[in-house]
């Protein structure tokens, strides 16, 4: 077994209840990060912009989703941190999405492996 857990090429396929729990691991992962991202933009937009912690929410949410902002800038530094804050979501969601699927594409890919070796 190698440094995340999963199983080698020369492993049988892991049982559903290991699949699951990594499934599972990686989600919590994912969440956190996803978290993590949405208070920082909470943050940025209550300190920067002086919005609520209600609207910090609603823009860093959207941000975070690809929406765009809700709220229209004022300050210059806001919107330099809103656009610095766009960049970093595109890029969180791609590692989020990396990060969720792993194991199941893992799993597909050592099934077929193993099928492979198995007809031999």
């Amino acid at each position: 077994m190698d440094l995340i857990g999963f199983e080698t090429k020369n492993q049988d396929l892991a049982p559903p209840h290991r699949f699951a729990s990594r499934l599972l691991a990686s989600l919590a992962a994912a969440a956190g990060i996803v978290g993590v991202s949405l208070l920082a933009g909470m943050g940025g937009y209550c300190s920067l912009e002086g919005m609520s912690l209600i609207d910090g929410f609603l823009n860093a949410a959207m941000i975070l989703s690809g929406m765009g902002p809700v709220t229209p800038l004022t300050t210059t530094s806001g919107k330099l941190f809103a656009g610095c804050f766009a960049l970093y979501s595109g890029l969180a969601l791609v590692a989020t999405t990396g990060i969720v699927l792993a194991p199941v594409v893992h799993r597909f890919l050592h099934r077929f492996h193993v099928d492979e070796t198995d007809g031999s």
